[in-house]
């Protein structure tokens, strides 16, 4: 009975060391290692430049609070989003919370371990390149997209074209969406077409499609 014993011992650990040898010789990617935590410190690195950009006095960067926080109890990185400024438009207001917009807009991730520039979850453009003279800006309620993107909207003149960080807090949380794993900084491009208040009907964008017609978006 002993010699069985010890041979069955045996025989269970060669097969947990096979198990194990397969599970670390897998092909098996982690696309996204250390994710929550490599989020929070690239945000908060480009949350501390941006606050030193203001503070010297440069318009090129912005640092704003989410859109609904007034008080003083939020005061940290992840109740901001940042903004460098690409390009300044000719409007002088802004959308608020309750108006429709057209935008042009890409979205991406931090760079991950298949996509070192990020991955591009989203965008409004169908073609390669990003070219506001052909590009159709897409049309949605400010309401309807994250408090990041919101909070951005809200502050951006007509013209604009701002790169917007948004911390997860303000993106799609610790849960993430399709596409998007939890913890995720967001990362858009935007421009900010034009904007409409509440019971103004949003006008058709006149398109040209690959027959030279124009259909209406």
């Amino acid at each position: 009975m002993k010699k069985y014993h010890i041979l069955y011992i045996m025989l269970l650990v060669m097969s947990i060391a096979g198990l194990s040898s397969c599970s670390e010789n897998s092909n098996t990617v982690d696309e996204y290692p250390n994710w929550q935590a490599t989020n929070e410190s690239k945000f908060n690195s480009i949350y501390a430049e941006a606050v030193k950009y203001v503070a010297s006095g440069s318009d090129s960067w912005k640092v704003i609070k989410k859109w609904s926080y007034q008080d003083s109890i939020h005061n940290n990185p992840e109740d901001y989003i940042v903004a460098q400024v690409i390009a300044k438009g000719t409007g002088t207001t802004s959308p608020i919370y309750t108006d429709s917009v057209r935008v042009h807009y890409e979205g991406r991730l931090l760079p991950s371990t298949s996509y070192s520039e990020g991955y591009v979850f989203d965008k409004s453009w169908n073609t390669d390149e990003y070219n506001a003279s052909t590009n159709v800006p897409v049309k949605f309620a400010v309401s309807n997209v994250v408090d990041g993107f919101a909070t951005a909207l809200q502050n951006m003149h007509v013209g604009d074209r701002w790169k917007v960080y948004i911390p997860y807090q303000l993106g799609y949380g610790t849960s993430g969406s399709t596409g998007i794993p939890g913890y995720s900084t967001l990362i858009f491009d935007i421009t900010l077409v034009s904007y409409y208040h509440v019971g103004v009907t949003v006008p058709t964008f006149k398109a040209k499609a690959t027959d030279n017609t124009w259909i209406d978006k």
